[in-house]
């Protein structure tokens, strides 16, 4: 008995299939010509717009838009445009399903291609004045291929679903993968989104003066993972982002004014009306100094040995020492008005009574001329 075998249909030739659909195909590719062509006219506005971009809107949505449609494939051009031609003349079956797969893999990479352009522009807008090395420069290649790898990932995932793949298994050990990664590198993890929170959120730049716990210093250089700040000493301090992010941080650089308090004392013999002219007194010696403007002098508390009395004034200077400067200059006039004025700084005394057998007080001191009259 001789084996069965199916008969092989032949196949139609492309001119054949074209003379049979010469109307719609030109249609099909008229229409494609215009799209593709709009393309085209897009992608070179787009690298227009990169290329005429200057510092100063390297970080606006002009920029963010125009890389965007730079980065459009002309590879995605033409399968768009062979898959709608393929809308208007119908292709042999086997012809259609390779134009889809075609079309399907184009798009999904062409989208992971804007997705990242996009994603990777908004975050340059928004970090977009951090020019520096310690920045977005530092940031910025890890960011690229993180989101480079996700967004691939997921093209990757779109196109094997599309083909037929039955892609659950590699979901779940991708996912599997992923939580296994991220648990033996947490502690890299976090101190890397602790950087990208420091470059959004901004609580400081580089040069600015900022004070973390009993640390004062200019920041020198934002890390993925430290932060390098310079001592008032002289000395570098390395801080871990996460750390730097978990406690109460002072940015001093961003302080319009720098309010300083003076403590001083006055003698019990300073006069009331010596008391209330205590503003008059001192707004002259504070004012004269360049930058500085008097807030408030008063007397707050009457203390053990003294009437406790504050110089407060604002100075506008950023810089350390100049605030230095100034505070010493506004001491050496305040004192210098007190001196005219006759006022007396109090210090720390104690006086001694001592009681005589019969209950009267007795002078911790011997009076003034009672040995010479004795004698």
């Amino acid at each position: 008995m001789k084996p069965k075998f199916d008969a092989v249909k032949p196949t139609q030739s492309v001119i054949s299939w074209l003379i049979e659909n010469r109307e719609s195909a030109l249609v099909g590719a008229l229409v494609a010509a215009g799209i593709v062509g709009l393309m085209l006219i897009l992608r070179l506005v787009g690298q227009r717009m990169v290329a005429r971009e200057t510092e100063a809107q390297h970080f606006g949505w002009q920029s963010v838009i125009g890389r965007v449609l730079a980065r459009t494939t002309v590879f995605f051009m033409v399968m768009t445009a062979i898959d709608i031609v393929t809308t208007y003349a119908q292709l042999p079956r086997r012809a259609q399903h390779l134009v889809d797969i075609g079309f399907t893999v184009a798009s999904a990479l062409q989208g992971a291609i804007w997705a990242r352009e996009l994603i990777l522009g908004l975050i340059a807008r928004k970090v977009g004045e951090e020019t520096s090395e310690s920045a977005l420069s530092n940031a910025t290649s890890i960011i690229r291929v993180l989101v480079s790898v996700v967004l691939f990932a997921i093209a990757f995932i779109v196109i094997l679903d599309n083909l037929g793949v039955n892609v659950t298994a590699l979901v779940a050990g991708l996912g599997i993968g992923g939580i296994a990664i991220g648990l033996a590198a947490q502690g890299i993890f976090a101190d890397l989104f602790a950087a990208l929170s420091i470059l959004f959120d901004k609580p400081f730049r580089k040069g600015d003066v900022v004070r973390y716990g009993t640390t004062t210093g200019v920041v020198e250089r934002i890390g993925l993972k430290t932060t390098r700040l310079r001592g008032a000493s002289g000395e570098q301090v390395i801080m871990a982002n996460t750390k730097l992010l978990e406690q109460e941080l002072h940015n001093v650089t961003d302080a319009r004014v720098r309010r300083t308090w003076l403590p001083f004392g006055l003698v019990y013999q300073t006069s009331s009306e010596t008391l209330e002219r205590l503003p008059e007194i001192v707004a002259g010696p504070v004012d004269a100094v360049k930058n500085c403007k008097l807030v408030r002098c008063c007397a707050l508390a009457f203390g053990p040995s003294s009437i406790d009395c504050e110089i407060v004034y604002d100075d506008r200077t950023r810089d350390p020492d100049s605030l230095a400067r100034h505070r010493s200059e506004i001491i050496v006039n305040v004192k210098r008005a007190f001196e005219s004025e006759g006022i007396a700084f109090a210090y720390p005394t104690q006086t001694s009574f001592t009681a005589a057998p019969d209950g009267s007080f007795i002078m911790p001191y011997a009076e003034r001329g009672a040995s010479g009259s004795e004698g």
